[in-house]
């Protein structure tokens, strides 16, 4: 992290100062050497150039003498320049003499016309240094902008780092002037959300060790029994119900690895869902027709719409339907009620029937997994998963679920948009 702070402090502080000093120096070799204050002199020489060489030095004579701007006539041969150097009529050529003045010199004819020599103005000592602390000011600037976006980055580079080593409570907390808070939250958020998988996976792998224990248990004391009851002389019938009570185990773990599969596969919200269309009612009837025969408690649908075209993903829709009805057998006395509505945007279903209440303290957990509420429990065969699916399901549709209880009734209700946002 120190090696990027360097080099990104370096590439702006050398990228101002590069660029600055290129154009300072384009300025002075476009600008200053062609300042405006040269184009008197230059005028001077052209009307020098008009008069005869032999009167020239009496007409510079006649004109007053200007201690700040001194002017001498010279012969070409009395002035030595470089060989890459030349003088021209229309324009002066400056140099520096040995006590730090300044001389100016433009060709009139076979002359030269000196000026000078010239004081510098004091102030152009200071240039130099002006230039310094511009530089310096600017390097200041990116300072100030690169170092709270560095430390920011390592406060990033540490959490990322612990959160590699399992430590999944680690959250970053930065200002919110800092340029990076956006990365910050979204590593939060992911950072949050893998916790609770984690979590999640851990929970159900305990409970799905405490679901399987039992049944294999069962399983492991007949595998020890078959001895005995594969005798030549043992009773047949007692033989096909041990194998029979072997294979209702077996259909219980086979059945909680389904549930378990099922409740894992809905677990994020997968891209490129295949939508379907679908009516809900005709759904609906279609469930209840499948499951009625199964219990003696009649299943009413209650709605005033006779169709209601949807689209999303049916068989999980049926599936959660399905999984509120034999919930609700088990538990109902004289009825069940399917009620449909629908408003605008949204389509609400509810399923309620009159049996036992759920427990106010057992409500806010229903819907987690391998949760059975201890009223129930010895009368409750499945495995607590039945309701997690549900509220993953609805999940999926951008929906949610709630439930409410009372003496009289228990009602599950499902709220989920008509149009599915993909």
């Amino acid at each position: 992290m120190k090696r990027l702070f360097i080099s990104l402090y370096l590439l702006l502080s050398l990228s101002v100062l590069g660029i600055g000093w290129t154009l300072d120096s384009l300025w002075q070799k476009n600008v200053d050497d062609n300042n405006a204050l040269d184009a008197p002199l230059v005028a001077f020489a052209q009307l020098l150039a008009e008069l005869p060489a032999d009167t020239r030095q009496r007409y510079l004579e006649t004109i007053p003498a200007n201690p700040v701007m001194p002017l001498q006539l010279l012969n070409a041969d009395q002035v030595a320049l470089l060989d890459n150097q030349a003088l021209s009529s229309n324009k002066v050529f400056t140099t520096t003499a040995h006590n730090n003045s300044l001389l100016q010199f433009i060709r009139v004819g076979d002359q030269v016309l000196m000026a000078g020599p010239l004081d510098i103005d004091p102030r152009a000592n200071l240039r130099s240094l002006f230039t310094l602390f511009f530089y310096l000011s600017l390097a200041l600037v990116a300072l100030i902008w690169v170092g709270p976006l560095s430390r920011d980055l390592s406060i990033l580079r540490k959490a990322t780092k612990e959160f590699g080593e399992a430590k999944w409570d680690t959250r970053i907390t930065l200002s919110n002037r800092s340029q990076v808070k956006p990365l910050a939250n979204t590593f939060n958020e992911m950072a949050r959300h893998i916790s609770a998988l984690i979590e999640n996976q851990k929970h159900l792998s305990n409970a799905v060790s405490h679901e399987i224990r039992t049944p294999l248990a069962r399983l492991k004391f007949a595998l020890a029994l078959i001895p005995i009851y594969c005798e030549p002389d043992s009773d047949a019938q007692k033989r096909q119900n041990f194998i029979d009570e072997m294979q209702i185990d077996i259909k219980e773990i086979e059945d909680l690895l389904q549930e378990l599969l099922t409740y894992a596969s809905l677990e994020s919200q997968r891209e490129g869902i295949q939508l379907d269309e679908y009516d809900l009612i005709q759904l609906i009837n279609q469930t209840i027709k499948r499951l009625e025969n199964l219990s003696p408690i009649p299943l009413v649908i209650k709605t005033t719409i006779d169709k209601l075209p949807l689209l999303g993903e049916p068989a999980l829709i049926e599936r959660t339907l399905q999984n509120l009805l034999t919930n609700a057998q088990r538990f109902a006395r004289t009825e069940i009620i399917i009620e449909v509505k629908q408003t605008q945007h949204r389509v609400n279903l509810s399923v309620s029937n009159d049996g036992e209440p759920i427990p106010a303290v057992d409500l806010p957990k229903v819907f987690e997994p391998f949760y059975r509420s201890q009223s129930v429990q010895n009368g409750n065969k499945g495995h607590g998963l039945g309701l997690a699916i549900i509220k993953r399901i609805m999940q999926r549709h951008q929906g949610d679920v709630s439930v409410s209880s009372n003496p009289y009734q228990t009602c599950f209700n499902l709220n989920w948009p008509i149009k599915r946002q993909l």
